[in-house]
C-alpha cells in the first residue's frame, strides 16, 4: 500500500501536469501562425487579445459593440442594417483568407471583401459578402441565396457540412483575378467571377441595382458584420495573392525605354518625372517591348498641371502616337476614360461623380487590365471603365507615358508593374 501511493500520486500529477500543457497549447494555437503558414505569407489580421488592425467603417476606432474575449472577436449584436460592421486597416486585391466563427441562436452575419469608403453609405455598398448565418433557426424563412456560404443575394452555395449552432465553424474566401471561391468547413461551396457581363447582369437585375459602386473595386478592406447577432470569430489569417508581374521601372535610370520628343524624362529619388521642356510640345516615353494582354499597375502623382496619360497597345511615330489612352488629367479631366488619339477620341468618359476620386497633388494608384477587346480600369480601387472595342482587341503596341502640349507639366511615377495574362 505504502509503495503504490507514490506511484498513484505521481500518475495522477503527471495527469494534471499533461492535461494543463493541452489546455495551454489550445490556446496558444488559436491566433497564431505555424511556422510554415508564416513561411507560406500568411500573417494574422487578429491577435487574439486585442481589435488592432479593425475600425469601424468610416471610423477611426472600433465601435463600442465590439469586444475580445477569451481569444475571440466578438460582435454583441449592437448593430444593424446599415451600422456597426468593422472593417480591416489595411487593403487587399487577391487574397486568401481564412477564419473560424460562430453565432448565435437566429443569428445573421457575414465576412466582405473590396470594402470601399468614400461617399459610399455601408459597407455592403461595395463588398460581395459570404454569408453566414443559421440556416436551420433563423426565425424567418430563407431563400438560398441568404444561407450560410452563399455569396449574398448574388450564387447560392451548394451541398454543405455546417456545424450546430454555437460551435465554430471554418471558413476560407480566395479571391484571385476576380475568380472568387467560398470553403465551409473544408469544402468548396460557390464560386463566381466578378466583373463579368453575367456578374453585372445578376448586379443589374436583384437587390444591388442601386448600389452603382457593387463588386466592381479592385481592392479593398475585409469587412465583419455585425447584423444585430452575437458573433465570435477567431484564428483570422490572410495571405496575399497579388501577381504584379514584373518591374518595368527599375527606379535608376530609363532603361527599357525610349524617348519620344524634346521634352523631359528622368530619374529623380526612385521617381520616374516627366515635365515640359522649353518647346511646351507632346512627349512620350514608351516601352521598348509590345504587350497585347497585360494588367498594368503604376502610382502617380500630379505635381504641376498633371495633364498626362498612359497609353496601351500603341504605336509612336516620332511625336505622333496611334492607340488608345488612359487619360491621367487634372480634376475634371476624366482621369481614367479612355481616348483614342488621332481617330475617334473619347471612347469613355468618366461619371462626373467618379472625378473626386483624383488625389490632387497625391500618390494615386491606377491599375489597367487589357484583355481580348477588352479595357477595364481602376483609380484608387474605384472602377473608372470597362470598354470593349473591335478594333483595340485586334491591335498590339508599347506602353507609353504621355506629356501634353501646353508647358508646365509636371507629373511623378513610381512602382510600375506589368503581368502579361
Amino acid at each position: 500500500m505504502y509503495f503504490l501511493l507514490p506511484i498513484l500520486f505521481l500518475i495522477f500529477s503527471c495527469h494534471q501536469k499533461h492535461q494543463n500543457i493541452d489546455n495551454n497549447d489550445a490556446t496558444r494555437l488559436h491566433n497564431q501562425l505555424t511556422d510554415l503558414e508564416f513561411n507560406n505569407g500568411w500573417e494574422l489580421l487578429f491577435d487574439g487579445e486585442t481589435l488592432k488592425g479593425w475600425r469601424g467603417f468610416k471610423e477611426e476606432g472600433a465601435p463600442k459593440g465590439w469586444t475580445v474575449e477569451n481569444g475571440n472577436l466578438i460582435a454583441l449584436g449592437k448593430g444593424g442594417d446599415t451600422g456597426g460592421d468593422i472593417i480591416s486597416e489595411q487593403q487587399f486585391e487577391d487574397f486568401e483568407l481564412y477564419l473560424e466563427w460562430a453565432i448565435e441562436k437566429g443569428g445573421n452575419s457575414g465576412i466582405m471583401f473590396h470594402v470601399l469608403e468614400g461617399d459610399y453609405p455601408t459597407t455592403y455598398a461595395t463588398g460581395p459578402e459570404y454569408q453566414l448565418i443559421d440556416d436551420t433557426g433563423f426565425p424567418e424563412k430563407l431563400e438560398e441565396w441568404q444561407k450560410t456560404g452563399a455569396n449574398y443575394a448574388m450564387h447560392n452555395s451548394g451541398k454543405k457540412n455546417l456545424k450546430p449552432v454555437g460551435e465554430f465553424n471554418s471558413s476560407r474566401l480566395v479571391v484571385n483575378d476576380g475568380h472568387v471561391s467560398h470553403f465551409l468547413n473544408g469544402e468548396k461551396v460557390v464560386e463566381y467571377d466578378l466583373w463579368t457581363e453575367a456578374w453585372k447582369a445578376l448586379v443589374k437585375e436583384g437587390k444591388w441595382a442601386e448600389y452603382p459602386g457593387y463588386g466592381l473595386a479592385r481592392k479593398g478592406h475585409i469587412s465583419l458584420q455585425d447584423h444585430g447577432s452575437v458573433a465570435k470569430f477567431r484564428n483570422i489569417k490572410i495571405r496575399d495573392l497579388t501577381d504584379k508581374g514584373i518591374s518595368i521601372f527599375n527606379g535608376q535610370n530609363l532603361e527599357g525605354w525610349n524617348i519620344h520628343g524634346t521634352e523631359k524624362w528622368y530619374v529623380e529619388n526612385g521617381q520616374l518625372v516627366c515635365e515640359s521642356g522649353p518647346d511646351k510640345q507632346y512627349g512620350y516615353l514608351s516601352t521598348i517591348a509590345e504587350y497585347k494582354d497585360f494588367i498594368l499597375r503604376l502610382q502617380f502623382r500630379q505635381e504641376s498641371n498633371g495633364n498626362s496619360g498612359v497609353f496601351i497597345r500603341s504605336a509612336v511615330d516620332g511625336t505622333k502616337i496611334s492607340g488608345w489612352q488612359v487619360e491621367v488629367a487634372p480634376m475634371g479631366g476624366h482621369t481614367g476614360g479612355i481616348y483614342e488619339s488621332y481617330g475617334r477620341g473619347w471612347l469613355n468618359q468618366i461619371p462626373e461623380e467618379n472625378e473626386q476620386v483624383l488625389k490632387v497633388g497625391k500618390w494615386n494608384d491606377m491599375v489597367i487590365m487589357v484583355q481580348d477587346d477588352r479595357i477595364m480600369t481602376w483609380l484608387n480601387n474605384e472602377l473608372m471603365s470597362d470598354l470593349r472595342d473591335d478594333k483595340i482587341g485586334n491591335a498590339s503596341g508599347v506602353v507609353a507615358l504621355q506629356i501634353h502640349d501646353g508647358g508646365g507639366v509636371k507629373v511623378s511615377w513610381r512602382n510600375i508593374y506589368l503581368r502579361e495574362i
